[in-house]
């Protein structure tokens, strides 16, 4: 994921407004882990390396035989910083193409090219492996198109797997989000003209001491959707989620946002926990930090949320 810009302590009541029971079919954990665990098993995943490529591979594999259609986006622009030419490949994979209201999901797969957050200097030039600041979210979304494959929701779903995500340097915000940028400059052409209800973007929600507040723009500018989230997680018994504004986030949903599309972004920057040393951009960013209940409970809400949405 991208920058943190600032931290907020808010404590914020709800007023308990939004109830569900759990809706849909089973989310598995441990199925989801063992997706995050497979994208490791190709090494970093940024742009430009071995990984990058079976990942695209194994998307592809993923996805093609799940998704009722699959739209694969390929874009080039100048690299920011390498004086060559960045290949963006984004995945978007649809379901139930034909309902006229749609919900977009979305995660990055890309990894970060450099630990540039690591203590050890000697490490800062090595990519890191992105078990939960990439892997993760694309976990979730994969094991939901296999249960949306058995069983379709009741409104249009689409899935967008995103490139090129952690392309930035620390502090150059424009370079951060590339791949949810150029969807958007596309996006009235890949979504036939049908502008989503609301999208959920989830990123770094596999850390095993997972603490979700709500991340500050989300809130700002998707109230009502974010409420809405962080209730049915509440209902659903998931203490994961917390009633706080969290950090501003640099992320995949701000370009979505300044379209127009309500935007939450589901992320838990203190990885591993807010009182010790981070893993974010480190080398320390393993699966061994990652757990199934993690993914099990962001998992739920988010099926739970997409098959108790109506027409």
């Amino acid at each position: 994921m991208g920058q943190r810009l600032i931290t907020l302590t808010l404590l914020i009541i709800m007023g308990g407004q939004w109830s569900a029971a759990q809706q849909g079919p089973y989310f598995d954990g441990r199925e989801a882990f063992r997706l995050l665990e497979a994208q490791t098993a190709l090494g970093p995943r940024f742009p430009g390396s071995p990984g990058h490529t079976a990942m695209v591979n194994f998307l592809e594999e993923q996805l093609r035989p799940l998704a009722h259609e699959l739209v694969v986006q390929v874009t080039r622009q100048p690299h920011p910083y390498r004086g060559d030419t960045l290949e963006i490949i984004n995945f978007l994979a649809r379901f139930n193409p034909a309902s006229p209201v749609r919900l977009l999901m979305l995660a990055h797969y890309d990894t970060r090219a450099v630990a540039d957050q690591d203590p050890d200097p000697a490490n800062r030039s090595r990519p890191i492996l992105g078990a939960n600041d990439g892997a993760s979210g694309v976990a979730v979304l994969l094991h939901l198109a296999a249960l949306m494959a058995r069983e379709p929701p009741p409104v249009g779903v689409d899935l967008l797997l995103v490139d090129a995500e952690d392309v930035g340097r620390s502090g150059d915000l424009d370079n951060f989000a590339l791949g949810t940028k150029a969807f958007v400059r596309e996006m009235e052409q890949l979504l036939g003209g049908i502008r989503p209800r609301y999208a959920v973007l989830l990123d770094m929600v596999g850390d095993a001491q997972l603490r979700l507040p709500m991340e500050y723009y989300s809130w700002r500018d998707a109230r009502e959707l974010t409420q809405r989230i962080w209730e049915l997680a509440q209902d659903l018994g998931y203490s994961q989620f917390v009633f706080e504004i969290g950090p501003a986030v640099y992320d995949d949903h701000l370009p979505l946002l300044e379209a127009g599309i309500p935007a939450v972004d589901i992320i838990d920057m203190d990885y591993p926990a807010p009182d010790g040393p981070s893993y974010w951009h480190t080398l320390e960013d393993t699966p061994d930090k990652c757990s199934p209940e993690s993914l099990e409970a962001v998992g739920t809400v988010i099926t739970t949320l997409i098959y108790s949405e109506r027409p």
